[in-house]
């Protein structure tokens, strides 16, 4: 179980920004023998092989052809969390404060974000010698940078009743005090001196800061997990495990993990679940092995897909929030648990024959399982599972860990839940 933990908290700290999430994907398909495609070249596939497509950098799509004909399967997550990104020009410098302008991503939850040693990661786009090309470098400087203050509550008497954080004037991070005025370009400046290259080298970047405190253990016996980024990094890993667990000349069928970016914000993106890239890549994996448009079709129909994301736990304290018989729980009273995600409003992807197979694979495998449905009245969340299934015409069930705090800068999961997880995707990719 150690091990296991241990590869997620350090999947998590490898993954700061979805460009890190995809990048820290793409190491461990590599690792097990996948084969890089890109998506604007021609594409010649090989029956009993693995293959991965990255797709603007913070979306990632793998695949294992067959070496027999069977099913198709897909497992989805998404790469993307709440946080803050910097705007274009962020630098602002405000009674001898240099300040960031920062826009909140996701409906992230403002006040767990204060106090909070930030990092920033993201990408950089520099000048190259072809206009249509520039370079693009990752970059994560993984030092406490940035901090966003509370106000004390000596100035602000009713902050434990009230508290209401405007985004745009309450949550700037303080970048630097430096005791004498500040120019109002310091930021890039200090961008430029770190990457080893002149301002007027840096084009455009997407930044984002994130909490830079890792996450952890806790618990009695350690049976908690204390994590930023746990939607939906705990769905990325169990994809990217499962599709490395199978053995291409001895699957039959197509198996595809896809992780998206974006769902935070929508998903209607050239990169999100919403897009069309999912399914113009089955279409070249079918043209690539000889198959036609119909064949394709068929294979949706006949197929069967996974919409990986977390699910609302019950809070102890908050135990009126949730439906009062589809409660999941940390743990689930049992050694392994897992969720599945039905609601009667559409915004998840299952029906009763998702749910009938998602239990019955679990049952097969010995996977306890719970469901979950949002109260009555209150809407909750959607996932990316009805993007896809409505893009493919193809039947899926949502599945994915229970967690506490969703959308905090910090969330709570229990230990056994991830080893579920994994369990499971392990076992429909292979099965």
């Amino acid at each position: 179980m150690q091990t296991e933990l241990k590869e997620l908290l350090g999947f998590i700290k490898e993954s700061p920004s979805p460009f890190h999430t995809v990048s820290a994907g793409i190491k461990r398909l590599e690792a097990a023998g996948f084969t890089k495609l890109d998506m604007a070249s021609p594409w010649q596939l090989t029956p009993g092989q693995g293959y991965y497509v990255p797709v603007y950098g913070s979306t990632l799509l793998a695949f294992v052809v067959g070496a027999q004909p069977g099913q198709l399967r897909i497992a989805a997550a998404h790469t993307d969390f709440p946080c803050f990104h910097l705007k274009p020009q962020a630098a602002m410098t405000k009674e001898g404060y240099g300040l960031l302008n920062v826009e909140k991503y996701g409906g992230l939850m403002l006040r767990t974000w204060l106090d909070r040693p930030l990092s920033l990661a993201g990408k950089i786009v520099l000048r190259s010698q072809d206009i249509f090309s520039p370079t693009v470098q990752l970059v994560d400087f993984a030092r406490p940078l940035l901090t966003i203050p509370s106000l004390a509550i000596h100035m602000d008497r009713e902050v434990n009743d009230q508290g209401k954080l405007n985004p745009q004037t309450d949550m700037l991070p303080i970048a630097t005090v430096d005791g004498k005025e500040l120019d109002e370009n310091f930021f890039l400046t200090w961008l430029s001196a770190q990457l080893g290259t002149s301002p007027e080298n840096i084009l455009a970047y997407e930044l984002s800061a994130y909490p830079f405190e890792e996450g952890c253990l806790c618990g009695l016996q350690e049976e908690l997990i204390s994590s930023p980024r746990l939607d939906n990094l705990t769905s990325a890993l169990a994809c990217l495990k499962g599709i490395t667990k199978v053995k291409p000349k001895k699957c039959a069928g197509l198996r595809l993990a896809a992780l998206f970016d974006n769902e935070e914000v929508g998903s209607s993106t050239k990169q999100g679940a919403g897009s069309t890239v999912l399914m113009q890549v089955l279409e070249r994996i079918y043209t690539a092995l000889g198959k036609t448009k119909a064949e394709l079709g068929a294979a949706l129909s006949a197929g069967f897909m996974l919409s990986v994301d977390v699910a609302h736990a019950l809070h102890p304290n908050f135990a009126d929030k949730c439906d009062p018989s589809h409660h999941p729980v940390l743990g689930g009273g049992v050694v392994l648990k897992q969720s599945v995600k039905m609601n009667y409003s559409q915004k998840y992807a299952t029906d009763a024959v998702g749910v009938g197979i998602v239990e019955g694979l679990c049952k097969a495998k010995g996977i306890p399982f719970q469901q979950f449905m949002n109260k009555a009245g209150s809407p909750g969340g959607g996932t990316l599972g009805k993007f896809t299934a409505t893009n493919l015409s193809m039947r899926s069930a949502d599945i994915g860990v229970p967690i506490l705090a969703m959308h905090s800068a910090r969330e709570t999961m229990h230990a056994q839940d991830q080893l579920a997880l994994n369990k499971l995707l392990s076992a429909f990719m292979t099965a």
